[in-house]
C-alpha cells in the first residue's frame, strides 16, 4: 500500500452517485475500477454511470465469464472508462497502470480494503485509491486505518459536505 495514496471523501449516502460523477468528470480519470458491496450495488451503479454519459460495466459473480472477460478486455483496452466490482470479481484481476481505484462502498472486512486497493501502484507505478466516506461506514474505515497502521486523510469535496459529518481521524 506504499505506492497508493489513499484519501476518503465524507458524503451523504444518498450523494454518492453525484459525488463520484464529479470527481470523475471534474478530474478526468481515463480508467477507474469502482468498488461495491453487492451484485445490486454494481449493477445499479453501472447504470447510473451510463446514464450520465460514462462507458461502464459491472463485473460479478453472477455475470457469465465471457461477460466478465469481455468487459475486462474492454476495460484494458481503454473502450470501457469503469470497471464497476465486486470484491468476488476482483480477485485476480490483473491490469497493468490502473491509476485509479474507487470504494464506493467501504468493505465489511478490512483485509479486503488491501486487496482492493493492491489493484493499482503495482510495478512501481503509483496509484491512487478514493473511498467514498457516510457516516455509517466510520466504524469500517477505522477498522481498515488500523489494519493498514495509517489514517487515510479525509477531503471534503465542495458542495459535497455531509449533513452527518463522519468522525476524524484521532
Amino acid at each position: 500500500t506504499e505506492l497508493v495514496d489513499q484519501m476518503a471523501y465524507p458524503v451523504d449516502p444518498s450523494r454518492k452517485t453525484d459525488l463520484l460523477i464529479h470527481l470523475l468528470t471534474e478530474r478526468q480519470w481515463s480508467q477507474v475500477l469502482v468498488f461495491c458491496r453487492t451484485k445490486h450495488g454494481a449493477n445499479k451503479l453501472s447504470k447510473e454511470l451510463l446514464e450520465a454519459g460514462f462507458a461502464a460495466a459491472p463485473i460479478h459473480g453472477n455475470k457469465s465469464q465471457n461477460a466478465r472477460q469481455r468487459a475486462l478486455d474492454d476495460f484494458k483496452s481503454g473502450s470501457l472508462q469503469l470497471l464497476v466490482a465486486t470484491d468476488i470479481a476482483a480477485r485476480g484481476l490483473d491490469i497493468d497502470q490502473l491509476p485509479e481505484v474507487v470504494n464506493f462502498d467501504l468493505p465489511a472486512v478490512p483485509e479486503d480494503y488491501v486487496h482492493r486497493i493492491g489493484r493499482t501502484g503495482r510495478a512501481g507505478s503509483s496509484g491512487r485509491s478514493h473511498s467514498l466516506l457516510t457516516l455509517e461506514d466510520a466504524p469500517l474505515l477505522k477498522g481498515i486505518e488500523r489494519l493498514i497502521c495509517k489514517v487515510i486523510p479525509r477531503v471534503q469535496v465542495s458542495g459535497f459536505e455531509p449533513i452527518d459529518t463522519p468522525p476524524s481521524p484521532e
